[in-house]
């Protein structure tokens, strides 16, 4: 089963604030994570979303309306997120536990799958400069 592991923090009072040093240590660290968790055949795919201020919102009938910004009703924003395969959600909580230990100001939200497309690209992406 599939598993996705979001990742929610609160944006201006975190990683706003890092300096490029913590936050480089901190996707180092991340990057260890992943680098076993895809060894071991159980990451699907992961990104980091970029800043929430740079967010669209469609919603409404039709075509919808395009509104700036995410309009969650929460201090968090989701940031990223990880796709993780197990055998149940306790391994999925297991993973999202051990991203807790290497950014324990994140929130972790598990979620089943239930639609995935197996061999659907996954493009990689540049952080802005």
């Amino acid at each position: 089963m599939l598993y996705a592991i979001l990742a929610y923090h609160d944006e201006a009072a975190t990683v706003a604030t890092w300096t490029p040093d913590e936050d480089s240590a901190l996707m180092a660290d991340l990057i260890k994570l992943n680098d076993r968790l895809t060894a071991e055949g159980r990451l699907g795919p992961a990104a980091r979303l970029g800043a929430t201020g740079d967010a669209l919102t469609l919603r409404g009938p039709g075509k919808g309306v395009v509104l700036d910004g995410p309009f969650a009703e929460t201090k968090e924003q989701l940031l990223g997120f990880y796709v993780v395969e197990g055998e149940s959600i306790d391994e999925a909580v297991a993973v999202a536990r051990e991203l807790r230990q290497v950014n324990p100001t994140a929130v972790y939200e598990i979620r089943p799958i239930l639609r995935y497309l197996p061999g659907a690209p996954f493009p990689e992406t540049e952080a802005p400069d």
